[in-house]
């Protein structure tokens, strides 16, 4: 099983009508969730939109029958999930749809952890993340990409903190309930 950070950067919040700007992804090691190797960056001002997509179904080989290939671990991953499928779809290429095999989202976990409240479990209410994405389709409206990956490195710097602590406390959270519910 090879599992990798997944996360996305859009125009806007239609997958109809916004276009991917930035796919990003990482490997991550499959016993601590820590980063193997370095986080690549896709970028739609680079090229284009059905390129950066070709690319990460080539190289990602997220696609391939074996469906443990390419496991997506990501925060609310149903955004992704909405976008790749339509924007693959628009663009002619093959329909990317994460959701139909293993995938892991650590919103529904961050959602748990705020007491069951949807309101602050977004990443950046739960960890040290500076901002949500809102400002991202005015920075690449006006070209300041550099902020766009700035804004995605800050991103990826507090999912792997939180992914890593996650890896380290859930097991001795399972032998607790072990102890006290079994």
């Amino acid at each position: 099983m090879s599992s990798y950070y997944l996360d996305i950067e859009t125009t806007g919040l239609n997958p109809k009508e916004n276009k991917i700007i930035t796919i990003q992804y990482q490997q991550l090691d499959m016993n601590t969730g820590e980063p193997i190797g370095k986080l690549i960056i896709l970028k739609e001002w680079e090229s284009s939109e059905k390129e950066i997509l070709n690319k990460f179904i080539s190289d990602s080989k997220i696609l391939d029958e074996n469906p443990f290939r390419f496991v997506p671990i990501g925060f609310n991953l149903g955004f992704e999930h909405n976008f790749l499928k339509a924007r693959t779809s628009i663009n002619g290429l093959p329909e990317i749809d994460i959701l139909s095999k293993p995938f892991i989202d650590l919103r529904a976990i961050a959602i748990l952890m705020n007491k069951g409240q949807f309101k602050g479990s977004s990443l950046d209410g739960m960890t040290g993340k500076k901002s949500n994405g809102s400002k991202l389709p005015l920075l690449y409206e006006t070209k300041k990409y550099g902020e766009i990956i700035d804004y995605i490195e800050d991103e990826t710097k507090e999912f792997l903190k939180f992914n890593v602590w996650l890896y380290k406390e859930m097991p001795e959270l399972y032998n607790k309930f072990k102890e006290e519910m079994l």
